[in-house]
């Protein structure tokens, strides 16, 4: 049945592209149609358009709309993020339960353990669908079973990169060195730190465990209390004159920081230049309006997400 093989080459055009994408543009609009859509002329369009985007290796590009219209240049240009589907997937981990940004293995920050915008958390969510989703019975028991075994590595690999403050566990960053685990840095403004941000989507990905276990329980109440110790009040974002500024508001509701210093904890901000600064006024408007640095990321998490896991554990 078309709808099967078309559905997973969906999901696999879409698990690393930008997380707008991921919210349910591009690729994953069309991954809730109904069965009847996928023989009709409009899904053969679109899974045309899908495969003149991957690459060589068999993989696709990141923060790229596969869907809209057909890839206008060289294929043998495309850097796929995971090459080959589901197998590729499966062979690009890590021993370590790890995901680099993309295949082939880059010298630079690529080749880094990626959580940066919801990578591996993504990629481990596909792999879980995989195997408990009906829709994927048309794949090999094995292969099944093989997504499954993936993704327990991966949970596994989460726990051992959790950064540990005084022996206790609190958040994570954005990428972790692909051998020792540990925090890494990225681009020159992207500073090994505690991320406010990815953090919440790995949190949630280890609630979404049925059953989880007292090292589990205890990662995620780290985490939690790190969010809590970390929100920011008393102020809120606003765009005056096409720039972001910061303005005092007591009432304002709860805010974190994406980058958060591995020493002190406090809030950090920093450019191309790789120093860190204290405050968003102290970085220049191109990097203070291009990046997402102020976000509600875990108001949901706190007010909703851990009380319903909490009732839910404590059973």
């Amino acid at each position: 049945m078309m709808s099967r093989p078309l559905r997973l080459l969906l999901a696999a055009s879409f698990i690393l592209s930008t997380p707008l994408l991921a919210a349910g543009g591009g690729a994953a609009a069309y991954l809730k149609k109904p069965d009847a859509w996928f023989a009709t002329p409009e899904a053969k369009k679109i899974a045309a358009t899908i495969l003149s985007y991957q690459s060589d290796y068999g993989g696709w590009p990141k923060n790229t709309d596969t869907v809209d219209k057909p890839y206008p240049g060289d294929r043998k240009e495309l850097h796929p993020t995971f090459a080959k589907g589901l197998d590729y997937i499966l062979k690009a981990q890590y021993p370590n339960g790890g995901w680099p940004q993309y295949i082939p293995l880059s010298k630079q920050y690529h080749r880094h353990i990626t959580f940066n915008d919801g990578a591996m958390v993504r990629v481990m969510e596909f792999l879980r669908e995989v195997h408990d989703c009906p829709v994927y019975t048309f794949l090999p028991e094995a292969d099944r079973k093989a997504s499954i075994a993936a993704f327990t590595q991966g949970v596994d690999c989460i726990l051992k990169c959790q950064i540990l403050v005084d022996g206790k566990p609190t958040v994570w960053c954005a990428q972790h060195d692909e051998v020792t685990l540990k925090p890494a840095n990225a681009r020159a403004c992207e500073l090994a730190s505690f991320t406010g941000s990815e953090s919440v989507g790995i949190t949630r990905l280890l609630m979404s465990l049925e059953k989880p276990g007292p090292e589990i329980i205890k990662a995620i109440e780290g985490a939690i209390a790190w969010f809590q110790f970390s929100e920011i009040t008393g102020i809120r974002i606003d765009t005056k004159d096409g720039d972001k500024i910061v303005v005092p508001d007591p009432k304002a509701p709860a805010l974190w920081v994406r980058f958060y210093d591995l020493k002190t904890g406090k809030p950090f901000f920093c450019e191309c230049d790789g120093i860190p600064k204290p405050k968003l006024a102290d970085i220049g408007h191109e990097r203070r309006n291009g990046d997402s640095w102020y976000g509600n990321y875990a108001a949901s998490l706190l007010e909703k997400d851990y009380p319903a896991w909490k009732k839910r554990v404590s059973r």
